[in-house]
């Protein structure tokens, strides 16, 4: 079996039972201590040894591309 390369993370729901908290950011970013949810994903997905990650998002979601945009500027 080959070993897994690509990642992909659907992110692309309106969050209807995280309301109202979602009206004003995505739900995947929606923090667990000190960082938002998704980015714990994206950290278990890299320390499994994958480099490659597709996330699937929709529209109202440029905060999850600003967020890993600004982290691999850091």
């Amino acid at each position: 079996m080959k070993p897994v390369r690509k990642a992909i993370i659907p992110a692309a729901g309106l969050g209807t039972r995280f309301l109202p908290a979602t009206k004003a950011q995505p739900k995947e970013m929606l923090p667990i201590v000190d960082k938002p949810t998704i980015q714990y994903i994206v950290e278990e997905v890299v320390a499994s040894g994958i480099e490659d990650i597709i996330i699937v998002t929709g529209r109202g979601k440029r905060a999850i591309e600003d967020h890993f945009d600004r982290s691999i500027e850091k």
